[in-house]
């Protein structure tokens, strides 16, 4: 296996070898900004960083000059979530062509549905009673792509709840006090989007959707390429069990730690998925049949 750019200006003595594909920056729920990660993931021995923030692309040059400064791979990436009535799903794109003016403009809308949505959650939180600021919100974000999580952090910070799971579970999913819907938008889409942009679409943590074969047979015909196997929180059976479904459907069984800059649960801290080398062979295969 080969790791382009990754053999140069070597800034750690750890050898790099890892492979992360699925994490997030300050450009959207994370808590690192872009060259800070990618620095952080270099320390971890990290060869192949993939970013992939929530409907934004904007952590992506920061992310990419860093890496070649110091010598990792940066796999430019987005995740798009979609918002259809049933269980998420979410999107990752691999190898995003970050100057399509066409997608860049579909992020911005899904950027502007995204703020839509927290002022409506945040008026919805004042109504009863928790003065949450979007002002302070928006800050965390670095004028990126703003979701639940921001908000979240604003509950904790409040002392309204006692963890990210807290706020979510008693005031941001749906039913409860600071629900807000975003605009319909299908997975169809999502990967539809990704594969007129050139990038490769990729189902993110399966389970999430309930429903994986179906889902699966749902996508594969918009497009679809691959399949988040090696998940951080998933143990050896269920990665086993996606990986029969993967081979199945001749989809790339990619991997990554869905880091965010805080382990809130085991196997979310970055690098911390056993992610076979043939995954990133197959993913630049894969690019270059696109």
């Amino acid at each position: 296996m080969t790791f382009p750019d990754a053999a140069a200006h070597s800034t750690t003595l750890l050898p790099r070898t890892g492979i992360d594909l699925h994490t997030h920056t300050t450009a959207s729920d994370g808590l690192l900004t872009p060259a800070d990660l990618t620095t952080a993931a270099s320390r971890r021995g990290i060869a192949v960083l993939g970013i992939t923030d929530h409907d934004t692309i904007d952590g992506l040059p920061d992310a990419i000059g860093t890496g070649q400064r110091i010598g990792i791979t940066v796999v430019p990436g987005v995740e798009l979530s979609t918002t259809m009535p049933g269980p998420e799903i979410h999107i990752l794109g691999f190898f995003v062509d970050i100057h399509d003016p066409i997608f860049v403009k579909r992020l911005a809308a899904l950027t502007h549905d995204r703020v839509n949505r927290i002022l409506r959650v945040v008026q919805l939180l004042n109504d009863a009673g928790y003065p949450v600021e979007m002002d302070a919100i928006l800050s965390q974000a670095d004028e990126g792509s703003i979701g639940r999580p921001h908000v979240a952090r604003a509950l904790i910070e409040l002392g309204a709840a006692t963890d990210m799971n807290d706020a979510f579970v008693r005031f941001l999913k749906r039913g409860a006090v600071g629900w807000a819907p975003r605009s319909p938008f299908s997975a169809e889409e999502a990967v539809s989007i990704l594969v007129d942009n050139g990038a490769i679409p990729v189902l993110a943590h399966p389970f999430s959707t309930r429903d994986v074969r179906g889902t699966i047979e749902r996508l594969v015909p918009a497009g679809m390429r691959g399949l988040e196997v090696y998940y951080g929180e998933y143990d050896n059976a269920q990665q086993e069990e996606l990986l029969v479904m993967a081979r199945e459907f001749d989809l790339i069984p990619t991997g990554g730690s869905d880091f965010h800059g805080h382990q809130t649960r085991d196997g979310r801290d970055l690098g911390a998925v056993n992610v076979p080398d043939h995954v990133w062979d197959r993913l630049q295969a894969a690019r270059l049949t696109q």
